[in-house]
């Protein structure tokens, strides 16, 4: 695919600005809590960072998925939490300052994780002639700009102008999801005729994946000692994607529509479990 400059510019500099917002969510003493919730904070994000993307390639290998979109998949499921996650996990009454902890600690371990589950992902599943290489100093060195840069500017200017940055907040989300919205209306128009054919191979697989993110923390938590309010903070975490992120990697340095079709599609998705994990929430925790 030839990338358009409104994919390798502009998608890369909205998803700068929507780290800015997440930033702009964030301060220091919210790090605090990561020695009041070590356990939650080690059973998140290994299942954000590790777990879920394993699970994928099975899931991927038991579907008989194309080795794009084996790719894609786990490309998806690599990606940390979103920046709407931390929003879903207060409306569905979580534990708001483990979500805000689990998305900013999963977006820096991913800067390394995510390279390595792509690439061990292409070197298993695609042949020599349709090899994809990704360039992992470069994608290293993309997130680090994208997504730990802007979380860095947001957090400083909430110090600076925390009144200005109280009024953005809920702007950045928005603005966030009408960028998401109108990658996935593209990436339907560039990939054609060929766009139903790969929605029936990767919605089955993207709400598959959704359910057994939720499913692991949900269940996954309460069994390993979290309380309901914390095992569900997890399962908001790893239901609700980065799927900007995963979209943007797919395009811009893996260059390939099929592979950012899952991504897509899952971002999709994720909205709609998203809005039944809120109530859920609601119905079962006590506010």
């Amino acid at each position: 695919m030839e990338s358009s400059a409104l994919i390798t510019i502009g998608l890369p500099i909205s998803l700068f600005i929507i780290m800015v917002g997440m930033g702009l969510t964030l301060r220091i003493q919210d790090f605090k809590g990561a020695a009041l919730a070590a356990w939650p904070l080690t059973f998140g994000t290994l299942m954000q960072v590790a777990a879920l993307p394993v699970f994928a390639y099975f899931l991927a290998s038991l579907l008989n998925l194309s080795p794009a979109m084996t790719v894609g998949l786990v490309l998806i499921a690599a990606c940390p939490g979103g920046t709407t996650s931390n929003l879903f996990a207060f409306l569905g009454r979580g534990d708001v300052a483990l979500s805000i902890l689990l998305t900013v600690i999963a977006s820096l371990v991913t800067i390394v994780t995510l390279p390595f589950f792509v690439s061990y992902t292409m070197a298993e599943v695609l042949d020599a002639s349709a090899m994809i290489e990704l360039p992992v100093l470069r994608t290293i060195a993309t997130l680090i700009v994208i997504v730990l840069l802007p979380v860095i500017i947001g957090m400083a200017l909430k110090v600076k102008f925390p009144t200005l940055a109280e009024k953005a907040e809920s702007g950045m989300s928005a603005f966030g999801f009408i960028v998401l919205m109108a990658v996935i209306i593209a990436i339907a128009v560039d990939a054609g005729s060929e766009i139903i054919p790969m929605l029936k191979q990767a919605g089955i697989a993207a709400a598959l994946l959704n359910i057994g993110g939720i499913i692991l923390g949900l269940v996954g938590g309460q069994l390993l000692g979290l309380s309901r309010t914390q095992a569900f903070t997890v399962a908001v975490e790893l239901g609700i994607k980065n799927g900007a992120l995963g979209v943007t990697v797919a395009l811009t340095l893996l260059e390939s529509t099929e592979m950012s079709v899952a991504a897509a599609v899952y971002s999709v998705f994720m909205f709609g479990f998203g809005l039944l994990m809120i109530a859920y929430g609601r119905l079962t925790i006590r506010s």
